[in-house]
Formats: C-alpha cells, sequence, structure tokens
C-alpha cells in the first residue's frame, strides 16, 4: 500500500464494461514526509475520495482485484481509505518490524 494525494479525475467515454459506474481517479504518490515521490497513476475509488484528499492505495495485483470484487479483471490500482492522520510508532527492541 501507498500513500498518496488525488491530483485530478479521470474522464472516460467508453469504460470496460466491468468497470461503468467506476469512478477513476490520478493519485500523486506520496513519501513519508507527503513530498510527491514517482509518476501520477489512475486508481479506482471505492471510498468517494476528491481533489485534494490523501489517500491510501493498494496496487498489491490480486489484492486490488479482490477488492473491487467484479471477479477476475484486470486491475492495478485501488484507493482504499482517506488518510486523516498517520503516526509513527517509535521501534521497539527486538522487533524485527519495527526495529531500524
Amino acid at each position: 500500500m501507498i500513500l498518496g494525494r488525488v491530483v485530478g479525475e479521470v474522464v472516460c467515454t467508453v469504460k470496460f464494461r466491468k468497470y461503468e459506474g467506476q469512478k477513476l481517479l490520478q493519485v500523486q504518490p506520496l513519501d513519508l514526509d507527503r513530498r510527491p515521490q514517482g509518476l501520477p497513476m489512475t486508481a479506482i475509488d471505492l471510498v468517494d475520495a476528491g481533489p485534494g484528499d490523501e489517500v491510501l492505495v493498494c496496487q498489491e495485483g490480486q489484492s486490488a482485484v479482490d477488492a473491487v470484487g467484479l471477479g477476475e479483471n484486470p486491475v492495478d490500482a485501488v484507493i482504499l481509505g482517506v488518510v486523516d492522520a498517520v503516526q509513527f510508532a517509535p521501534p521497539r527492541g527486538g522487533d524485527p518490524w519495527t526495529s531500524a
């Protein structure tokens, strides 16, 4: 999952039939200091995000496909949440997930 900011909407006159009615947004990936990182991507919006919102984007292949719930159809990125705040936990000794 990545942190991103919605920077625009994608308008399609014709979509793959399974995606009709789905909102597509342009998302700029952000680093943990909320600075732009890399190129914007198009993602299916499942949470009614809007321009300027910071969002959580799933880019995990099958996880993105499962989140949309439309069967085995090609999906690269899905917006799963609008971010209200980010907090970092201090590293704990002996924990391989949080130790540096």
